[in-house]
């Protein structure tokens, strides 16, 4: 199979990076690369640098994402297939990442930003992997950030569905009610930035009566051509 770039856009809270995990197991010689990680990692070096979020979003028009990366020492790996975000040589641990304070902070920031480096830098990210593989890329806006993409999906869940899988996410360690206040947050955000658009190529996936990633999975490889 020619190597391919397969964009996994989701809803907060849908299922996404578990759904992209899953077609690892079944695109051969695929990798996952999480823009949405790259940018977490950037607002949790940020959060972690001392610099002053509030202050950083009143002036995020100006902010050159890809020297602030450079300033903070921010690289991506690929390891395992999966997409590794290293500060400074440590590598930063998935449920720090994808912590409830670092997502809010990334719809915040992501909301106010001028992307258009950090949409040409995953550019060149890209292009870079699909020479040797088969990219799949999970995050927001790709249609921008990668117009080429072979396939755009779109995955989509009930608000409800969505509240349940993230509290289970995150163990219990927040209130159903504060999920379900942040998630309703970030679409607001989300949808403010000018994601979750629809494009002619863009195929909607709705998961809400999915019992399994697997099931998840699935739905999304009825449409692929390997």
């Amino acid at each position: 199979m020619e190597n391919q770039v397969i964009g996994i856009e989701g809803l907060v809270g849908a299922g996404k990076t578990a759904i992209c995990r899953e077609l690892l197991n079944n695109i051969p010689n695929s990798i996952l690369l999480q823009g949405g990680n790259l940018y977490r990692g950037i607002v949790f070096a940020l959060m972690h640098s001392g610099a002053n979020l509030e202050e950083l979003k009143q002036n995020m028009k100006q902010v050159d994402i890809k020297k602030i990366m450079e300033e903070l020492k921010i690289n991506i790996a690929i390891e395992n297939r999966d997409t590794v975000i290293y500060i400074d040589g440590k590598k930063i641990q998935e449920e720090d990442l994808q912590s409830a304070k670092s997502s809010l902070a990334v719809s915040e920031i992501s909301s106010v930003a001028d992307n258009q480096n950090f949409y040409l830098f995953g550019r060149s990210i890209i292009e870079k992997f699909k020479q040797n593989y088969t990219v799949i890329v999970s995050g927001r806006d790709l249609m921008k950030i990668y117009p080429n993409l072979d396939y755009h999906f779109l995955i989509t869940a009930s608000l409800e569905e969505r509240v349940k899988r993230k509290y289970i996410q995150y163990e219990g360690k927040i209130a159903e009610k504060e999920v379900k206040e942040n998630i309703i947050k970030r679409d607001e955000l989300q949808e403010k930035s000018g994601f979750y658009q629809k494009y002619d190529k863009t195929i909607l996936i709705d998961v809400t009566e999915c019992k399994t990633v697997e099931a998840s999975a699935k739905k999304v490889l009825e449409y692929i051509k390997m």
